[in-house]
């Protein structure tokens, strides 16, 4: 991994072994009792006390201000958290999790400037579970429960994060965004999950860090921090989480690559 560099965040200093084993630098969120073995988002300058709103991105915030430049020319740099990983492309017919994730920068990256994930379809939601969660999101898009084309990436926010607080937080965004993102969101049926994405440009990595936290900042004034339900609670990480692909396919030339779930506690 001399040319590739991956950071993975978790919350539980019992998965040490597990992320050292990938070769990837384990990264501790929280103020949990990790070993000093890890990388903390709680030293130097940091927002790690917003980690349970903001998730991995409190790390994101810590590489951004404290480490980013003294990135190295040519080294390529990504993120995943724990069980969600960038994939060997590789047929290995193993189940152990070390052949299955990336270990590697590929010769495939050379023409591009970032990697986000391959994305996950959202159409196709249950009947049942559109019922039980999706009663406004109905009401603001009657299409999504008789056309698969009506599940939206809005539609699924308004369903599990709060009806309304997608459309609330682009209102937030700068006008070279706002109506693009409007219009992302309002008609993609997919989006590329885990908040993940690689890069070997500083560039990248500075402007993509810039937007999404100017943006997340904006929203507090909106939502706060006294959210209830980890549908809520996460706001800041599920909205960052729909903007990263579309911020990446507009600003980057970029490549899908698959990810996978993998829990080794299972």
């Amino acid at each position: 991994m001399d040319n590739l560099k991956i950071y993975c965040s978790c919350l539980q200093n019992a998965n040490l072994e597990i992320i050292k084993n990938l070769n990837y630098i384990p990264v501790g969120l929280k103020n949990n009792d990790f070993s000093k073995e890890w990388l903390r988002d709680n030293t130097k300058e940091n927002i790690s006390e917003k980690n349970p709103f903001y998730g991995e991105y409190t790390f994101y915030y810590w590489y951004w201000k404290n480490l980013l430049e003294y990135k190295k020319e040519n080294e390529w740099v990504g993120f995943c958290p724990y069980r969600i990983y960038w994939k060997n492309k590789n047929n290995i017919n193993s189940n152990k999790l070390k052949d299955l994730v990336l270990q590697n920068y590929e010769p495939e990256w050379k023409n591009f400037d970032a990697i986000i994930g391959e994305p996950m379809s959202i159409s196709g939601t249950k009947v049942i579970k559109i019922i039980k969660y999706g009663k406004l999101a109905i009401l603001r898009n009657p299409k999504a429960i008789f056309s698969r084309s009506g599940q939206t990436i809005r539609w699924q926010f308004d369903m599990f994060h709060g009806s309304g607080n997608l459309d609330k937080a682009i209102e937030l965004l700068p006008n070279k965004d706002r109506d693009d993102f409007r219009h992302f969101t309002r008609n993609e049926t997919s989006f590329s999950r885990g908040n993940m994405f690689i890069s070997n440009s500083p560039k990248i990595i500075n402007s993509y860090f810039t937007d999404v936290f100017d943006w997340l900042k904006s929203c507090e004034d909106i939502f706060g921090f006294n959210l209830e339900g980890y549908g809520k609670m996460r706001m800041y990480t599920f909205l960052a989480e729909r903007y990263l692909p579309f911020w990446f396919k507009k600003y980057t030339n970029y490549l899908e690559w698959p990810v996978i779930y993998y829990d080794i506690n299972k």
